[in-house]
């Protein structure tokens, strides 16, 4: 097999997270802004796209080199080994970005970029004329960021985020990645309770169900890079196969959904349902004043409505209140919350542990985090 370049994008914020989840699986690491680079062979992409649960894509690197003119983006491309990955029928989409660069035109970048591929194409195969393009789709990304540009392969396809248990969502849903990020952070594990009291479609309990029986959170979905040459069937079955011997089914899981909404209620149980935790997720309608429960040492996790309508911040600030008294009565469970409300903790009636901000999509929010405290040991029976 032959060893790549690779690189796996996240939301600013959570490089670190997915930097971890890449350590966890055996790969070095090299942060960047919004960029995890490590290497790996084709069974590493696979392993990587169906494994990773805070990233956003997993891409080759092709190529880096400094650029500040139209012919040094062409030769630069031109001299990249584009035929290591594309066949010669291959379809090659391009797209580009462009930050604080001398080549600030996005599309004209992308033409020229494209246009070094076919020749460099046309040359390794030997081909006159145009290239047919009917083949295996290969996302190409031209970005150029303070005069250096970096040439990139997408693996992933879809966003990694889509996991393929969603049927429907809200009005502002949270991508199964951040949702995951979350959970993580929380330290959570399947021998605690757990609650989510602002469900929405149930995404954040869908994604600690999912750690919490080890489930890979691409395995019911497909990626582009099945259908390349180098990336051969047998290979995502094996690899498919082991993640499916790591699932460990019969974990059992104390997680509640709940939501004042009946209609996210309905949503979030069809979500339920066709991620295969019927009967492991409970979902019902409830609103977060009402929360009683017998079980200590719990972790409520939740992305509460920020209130950014006429009229809602006042109604969304008394039920976060209310929420906080509600709370004080279990000293032992800890409570973490997605707000863009900078005085979430004070509205709440607790300083926060930690704050960590994050980035809910383009708007920048704190996790506010209220640790509970350790439930005191039971005695041990003396020993006869």
């Amino acid at each position: 097999m032959t060893t790549y370049q690779l690189v796996a994008t996240a939301a600013m914020g959570l490089e670190s997270l997915v930097a971890d989840e890449l350590k966890k699986m055996g790969y070095e690491t090299h942060i960047d802004n919004g960029r995890v680079y490590f290497e790996g062979t084709e069974r590493d992409i696979a392993k990587t796209n169906l494994w990773l649960r805070v990233a956003d894509r997993v891409k080759i690197v092709v190529g880096k080199f400094p650029v500040k003119t139209f012919d040094q983006l062409f030769e630069g491309v031109k001299a990249l080994p584009w035929e290591k990955y594309m066949p010669v029928d291959a379809e090659f989409p391009v797209t580009g970005k462009s930050v604080k660069a001398t080549l600030y035109s996005v599309p004209d970048c992308q033409a020229i970029t494209k246009k070094a591929i076919v020749e460099r194409l046309k040359g390794h195969y030997r081909r006159l004329g145009f290239l047919e393009e009917t083949g295996p789709k290969f996302k190409v990304e031209v970005s150029i960021l303070k005069d250096v540009a970096t040439l990139t392969i997408d693996t992933s396809g879809n966003g990694l985020h889509k996991r393929g248990y969603r049927t429907e969502q809200g009005e502002a849903p949270l991508k199964e990645t951040m949702a995951a990020a979350l959970v993580y952070l929380s330290r959570w594990t399947p021998a605690r309770p757990f609650v989510d009291p602002f469900c929405g479609s149930g995404t954040i309990a869908l994604e600690a169900a999912m750690i919490g029986q080890n489930i890979a959170p691409g395995y019911n979905r497909e990626f582009i890079c099945e259908d390349w040459p180098m990336m051969k069937a047998e290979m995502w079955d094996e690899v498919r196969a082991e993640a499916d011997e790591a699932a460990d089914y019969d974990q059992p899981l104390n997680i509640i959904a709940s939501d004042i909404d009946q209609r996210m209620v309905a949503i979030a149980k069809n979500n339920v349902l066709e991620a295969g935790f019927e009967g492991i997720v409970e979902v019902k309608q409830m609103q977060v004043a009402d929360f009683t429960t017998y079980y200590t040492d719990g972790v409520m996790i939740g992305n509460p409505p920020y209130g950014e309508r006429i009229g809602e911040k006042e109604e969304i600030e008394k039920m976060i209140n209310t929420m906080g008294t509600v709370m004080r009565k279990y000293p032992t469970w800890s409570v973490y919350m997605l707000s863009s409300m900078e005085n979430f903790d004070k509205i709440y009636g607790k300083k926060a542990t930690k704050k960590r901000k994050l980035f809910n999509g383009a708007m920048k929010t704190d996790y506010f985090q209220f640790w509970g405290q350790r439930s005191p040991r039971k005695p041990q029976e003396p020993k006869a």
